[in-house]
């Protein structure tokens, strides 16, 4: 591989997604597309939003031009670039005018299963050095999986910073375990290392005091790349494949024990809200810098480690995973996740 080809490539996209971040942030504020505070946000200050289609426009463009210089396979790029494009437009669309929930439901399972339809679907899973093949039924759950993914990321978009520093640590976790654990001369970590720098990018300016906020847009696209690219990852390691769910721990664990909580309780889930853990420690804490320079924290410090173990094969993988969410669903439900609070 050129490295100094993947530099370039890295650098542009990043300069890429600022500049670009910059201007749709100028377009906003002269349409006034603000997000404007109300009860259930956790700003104070009308926001001009939608900035995420940056992230959304660098990575679309810069994943054809790495397989076209021969660092990416063709497959898993047809899968990215469409799904995530046929994503972002719904949130976009979205985000300007409302999408009754069928119809954006439904954009994101085609979407889901047009990526699966490249990437392969569900790899067989490694479970106690067997291989577990679960056909159409697993590709059913990846499918579920993805949609999931990107329809969480876009619940935990609500402090300043947050899916930024999600995205940027868990991809660059990724390109570690592919340099640990990937098969020898594979270069699939390109894709995740050209999505966290248009995420660096975009963070610039969505960093606390955030000067425009991602959107449905941004967030959705997010979320299905990781959810995309941990199914990749199976494919090409099997055992990175649960390094992938330990990576996305802390999202994964305050979205689903909020529902949960919500559920049990006898609310109506699918309205808006603010009573996911990180919403009710950024409270605490009277700012959003510390959550999310935490949530940066503990995905270096406690999940990568573990993630690392279970790739090189010294920690079993399902394991693993109890053993990183035990204290991150201990965690939030001492920050009363899926509780209301109060205005």
């Amino acid at each position: 591989m050129n490295l100094r080809l993947l530099v370039a490539l890295t650098v542009v996209v990043f300069l890429a997604a600022w500049w670009l971040t910059g201007r749709i942030r100028r377009y906003a504020l002269s349409q006034r597309l603000l997000d404007i505070p109300n009860v259930r946000s956790s700003h104070a200050v009308a926001t001009p939003r939608g900035g995420g289609m940056a992230i959304v426009l660098a990575v679309l463009v810069a994943l054809p031009i790495a397989s076209a210089l021969g660092l990416l396979a063709w497959p898993l790029v047809s899968g990215l670039v469409g799904g995530g494009a046929l994503v972002a437009v719904v949130g976009f669309v979205d985000d300007h005018r409302h999408i009754a929930p069928r119809w954006r439901l439904l954009g994101h399972v085609v979407a889901a299963v047009w990526v699966l339809s490249w990437v392969g679907g569900l790899p067989p899973l490694r479970l106690e050095g067997f291989a577990l093949d679960l056909g159409w039924v697993g590709h059913g759950l990846a499918a579920l999986y993805l949609v999931w993914l990107l329809n969480l990321t876009n619940f935990m978009d609500g402090i300043d910073g947050l899916a930024g520093v999600e995205t940027i640590t868990v991809c660059l976790s990724d390109v570690l375990l592919y340099v640990l654990a990937g098969p020898p001369g594979s270069t699939p970590w390109v894709a995740p290392l050209v999505l966290a720098s248009a995420t660096m990018g975009f963070l610039v300016w969505n960093w606390p005091p955030a000067r425009i906020f991602m959107g449905d847009a941004g967030s959705g696209f997010l979320g299905l790349m990781l959810g995309a690219l941990s199914l990749q990852a199976a494919w090409a390691a099997p055992a990175t494949f649960w390094s992938w769910i330990i990576l996305l721990g802390v999202f994964i664990v305050d979205a689903t024990v909020t529902l949960t909580v919500r559920v049990i309780g006898g609310e109506r889930f699918y309205e808006a809200h603010r009573s996911h853990a990180y919403q009710h420690a950024a409270k605490r804490r009277g700012a959003h810098r510390p959550v999310t320079l935490a949530v940066g924290a503990i995905n270096f410090c406690w999940l990568l480690p573990i993630a690392v173990l279970v790739a090189l094969g010294w920690f079993n993988g399902p394991v693993g995973v109890l053993v990183a969410y035990a204290p991150l669903v201990a965690t939030a439900l001492w920050l009363r996740a899926g509780r209301r609070t109060a205005p």
